[in-house]
Order: structure tokens, then sequence, then C-alpha cells
């Protein structure tokens, strides 16, 4: 892409949030980067200006976890979809999950899904490789510059992804050579709970019971076991969407730089709980499952005013409405999150729960200086423009009111309105969303990764 083909644009009188700080002031955008960020920007020729009026300009976030199902299962997601539907919720990058079909477990799957990103992302993007019991030669021989992460389920996947055996773990935590990112839940433990309430409903287990069968004792087991293993040899671990208060325990009230492990926090369980199950049944099912009330607020008051909790990701991992349908065993997990992940974000601020500049360091900054992102997350002169522009929504419309972009067709908000809405997307300096209407020719880069 010829980014010196792109317009300038200037943000003007814009509320603008970053490294602590929310400052007004206009913002020069010329070939793709910021070029300047002043009180006033004098008038430049040729170039669309913003107007901002005062709302708050942030850096995008920039999305660690998300499963846009691409190549593999298009009638649920597609890398253009998806895409396109997270600029709509202020993501600006995003870090793709291996668990696709085929499964990125060699070289040859990740370059296919590269090449699907250049041709179709309107976010910019990059991948997480996978680990089976068969893969660990290629593992151990990653450029860690060709890989965001590298991810292993420690808990029920699905074909070939679940790494269960612990000489397997111990030689993948001792030769990573990369970032290893987990997901945590014990498999005997969930299998036990699952065969016990089977007895009890059949084949019939209600929605409610999914935190009852991926329960705490399933999360912090294995938790605890890859934080062992982490200390134990030395790896950079990054624990996936922690989901209950227990595990809180097991990570330090540090700053980032100072850390080996690392956790996240994802939407839905900062936004969830398990009496949601009641309205939404299996539209809320996850792994691990959304938890209970004071699992919720020690989440949200965790990632509020402590270190324990580094990122806030989405997971998305969109179904089709059939899908979710489906009886206990059969309804998949995941839920679609992208469109809405920055005003959903947004509530706890409004309800002064989050603050706007925490929201900003745990959804861009250090996702950035985490996986290492070469000129990304922070609104900083000589960075790349990924910005969003958020405004309150006066119209109050609700979310069932708004055009759905993701490729599943629905959404678990879908009854809620939310105070604010995204008003401006920029990727790498161009337009990919403003006031209602998307750019389609907007193409997200390749993020460089400075390992």
């Amino acid at each position: 892409m010829n980014f010196r083909a792109l317009p300038d644009l200037v943000i003007r009188n814009a509320h603008v949030v970053n490294e602590g700080k929310s400052e007004y002031r206009d913002v020069l955008i010329q070939n793709g980067r910021i070029t300047k960020i002043q009180s006033s920007i004098s008038q430049v020729t040729q170039v669309k200006n913003i107007e901002a009026n005062g709302a708050w300009l942030i850096p995008g976030m920039i999305d660690d976890q998300v499963h846009f199902r691409d190549p593999g299962s298009p009638h649920k997601a597609t890398f253009a979809s998806e895409s396109m539907a997270a600029v709509v919720g202020g993501i600006t990058s995003v870090m793709d999950m291996p668990n696709t079909r085929p499964p990125t477990l060699d070289f040859a799957a990740l370059q296919q899904k590269k090449d699907i990103a250049a041709q179709h992302s309107m976010t910019n993007y990059a991948f997480h490789f996978g680990v089976s019991a068969d893969n660990l030669d290629i593992v151990e021989h990653l450029d860690p510059k060709q890989v965001s992460g590298v991810k292993v389920f420690m808990g029920a996947s699905t074909g070939n992804m679940l790494v269960d055996d612990p000489k397997v773990l111990e030689r993948l935590f001792t030769n990573v050579p990369t970032i290893l990112l987990t997901h945590c839940e014990s498999t005997p433990r969930i299998k036990e709970l699952e065969d016990k309430y089977r007895e009890q409903y059949g084949e019939q287990i209600p929605a409610w019971m999914h935190p009852k069968i991926r329960d705490e004792q399933a999360c912090f087991e294995s938790s605890s076991l890859a934080v062992a293993l982490a200390q134990k040899y030395g790896t950079q671990l990054h624990v996936l969407h922690i989901s209950t208060a227990k595990e809180l325990s097991l990570f330090q009230d540090l700053p980032l730089k100072h850390k080996q492990i690392s956790a996240e926090v994802c939407i839905h369980h900062l936004h969830f709980n398990e009496r949601d199950y009641a309205d939404l049944g299996h539209l809320i099912k996850c792994n691990p499952a959304i938890k209970t009330p004071a699992d919720q607020q020690a989440l949200i008051d965790t990632v509020a005013h402590s270190q324990r909790l580094d990122i806030i990701g989405t997971d998305h991992a969109p179904h089709t409405w059939q899908e979710k349908q489906s009886s206990y065993f059969h309804a998949p997990s995941g839920l679609p999150l992208v469109q809405h992940a920055v005003p959903a974000l947004m509530e706890l601020v409004a309800t002064q729960q989050l603050s706007i500049e925490t929201l900003v360091q745990k959804t861009a900054h250090q996702v950035a200086d985490l996986f290492r992102l070469e000129d990304r997350g922070y609104i900083r002169e000589g960075y790349w423009a990924d910005l969003v522009l958020l405004k309150e929504n006066q119209k109050h419309e609700p979310v069932n009111q708004q055009p759905n972009f993701m490729r599943c067709g629905w959404t678990p908000f879908q009854h809620q309105t939310f105070r604010y809405l995204v008003d401006t997307t920029i990727v790498s300096g161009q337009l990919a969303w403003h006031q209602q209407q998307l750019f389609m020719n907007c193409r997200g880069q390749a993020l460089a990764i400075n390992r």
C-alpha cells in the first residue's frame, strides 16, 4: 500500500487520552503516521478536517485474542466480515488465534492466514501459532518476529490442540522462543462434573449450569500449573481470559515491565455474570465460563485499581444463531464481541468503575508493550495513526436498532443501549469508519513485532 497517496487528516479539538493524561489537542496525520500533536494546529492545505468538538480520542484497541474463523468456517465469520465489525467497535489491530481449519500448526497454514489478512483485513493483524503434541519441533524453531505468540490449550479444546501431557508441557515451557499464551481449564475436572450433571439432567443440562461444570476449581488448577511451569522454566507467560476471583492471587501487582507472567481479562467476564444465563442462555456460553457476580466484581475492581490484570481483550468467537440454539453438549462455546468492544467497556467508564486512562492503558499501551509491537498503541508523534474517536450516544439508540456487521448476525448486547459510540476509527492513517460510514478500501498492515 502506498501510504504517501493517503490524504492528510487533522483531528481538531479532541480530548486526547494517552499515557495516563487527558488533554485537549489537535492531531495531524500524514502518510499514515501522527506527525504533530499540539494544542492548536494551523490550517493545512489539502487536508481533511475532523472536528471532535471535545470528544474522547484514544488509541485504537489492540485485541490480543480473536477467532476470525478464517480459513475454515465462512458461515460463522471471515477476516473481511470480522475486521469490518472490529473497526466499528473501536478495534484497530487484532491477533488471531490458531484454532482455524486447518489449525495454525505449521508454516503453510500460517502463511495462508497472512495472505487472507493482507487481502481482506480492515484492521492491522498478527497471528498466534498453535501447539499440539506433534509440532514441538516447529514451535521451537519459530522466528519470534513472525508470530505474535504461541497459544497452548491447557484444557478442553477441539481437534489435536489439547496439550496436557506433562512431558510435552515441560518441553514447551522450556523451549518456546517467544511469549506463550495459555487457555487454562482442567480437563479431568470438567469431565468429572459433566458426568455428574449428565446423570442428573441427561442431555438437557440447563445453560446456567455451565459455570458449575467449568468451575472455579477447573480454572485455578490449570492456571496454577501454568504459572508454576513458567516460574520453574523462566517462560514468558500470558494467561488468557481470567474468569475467577481466586485466580487473581496467582499474579503480581507490579508494573508490566517488571513481570515475567502477565494476565488478560475479557470484556464478557467484566460485563456479564451467571444471572444473565436466565435471559441469554447459550448465547453467553463460553470457555472459561461467565461466573458469579462476586467474580465479576473482583475482576472489575482488579482491572481498575490493580496491576494484576494487564490487558483487556475480547476472545471474539462467533457461532451462528442456529448453532447456539442446540442443547448443552451441542451448543458451541464463544461470543461475538468485536463490534461492541469499546462501547461496552465505556459503560464501566460511564459508571465510574474504570477510568478512561486505565481503559486505554489495558486495551492499547500495554498490549503493544507486551507483544513488542513497533510504533503502535500510543498517540505519539512518529507512531502509526491507529485512533478512535468516541462520542456520546445522544439519540439513545439501542444496539438492536444498529446495523450488525458480524457474519453471525447477532450479539449478546442486543437489548442494551450504550452511552458511547465509536464515531471514527482510523487504521494506519486511513479512515475505516466515520459517522456511520465504512470505508471499504481501508486495509490494515501486518503488525511489526520488535523482538
